[in-house]
């Protein structure tokens, strides 16, 4: 049983791009590598042809992967998002109870989380304690330290 994946039209087309990539870049020159191991003779003592083989395995796994993700992945309409509630693709900005810092998030699919990009995971456990929440409402987030009280101040697309 394949789990549905969301994405942002940008993450979608970020996967596909990677696959493209990995099918008409990556394995031909897996398969170069391999054939040349293979030339330089005994294959049962040669480290290039085995390190060749693991690296095609990896690759394969990979494809394989990103294939089937792409088959259950649908697409995220943000202009049918309702912005009164937090809600995947929801930019919210959240204030810590406790320390008064102020922060922003968007809200994305497992697959297209970037924290670096203020792109956190709706599967994050600061994800998933937002989730459904309204301006004004108090989170209570249980991370590995405690729980942290989170107030949503604002929440846009």
């Amino acid at each position: 049983m394949s789990t549905i994946s969301y994405f942002t039209e940008e993450g979608l087309k970020k996967l596909q791009e990677e696959l493209h990539q990995l099918k008409t870049q990556e394995r031909p020159s897996i398969s170069k590598q391999i054939a040349e191991a293979r030339d330089k003779g005994d294959l049962s003592e040669n480290a290039e042809y085995d390190a060749a083989k693991e690296a095609q395995g990896l690759l394969e796994m990979r494809i394989s992967k990103l294939d089937a993700v792409l088959k259950n992945a649908r697409l995220i309409d943000e202009s049918t998002l309702d912005l009164s509630k937090v809600l995947i693709l929801s930019k919210v900005k959240i204030k810590n109870q406790s320390t008064g810092a102020i922060m922003t998030y968007t809200l994305v699919a497992e697959n297209e989380a970037n924290f670096k990009e203020g792109k956190i995971s709706v599967d994050s456990p600061i994800g998933k304690g937002l989730l459904g929440k309204k301006k004004g409402e108090t989170a209570d987030i249980k991370v590995p330290s405690g729980i942290i009280k989170f107030e949503i101040l604002e929440i846009t697309r």
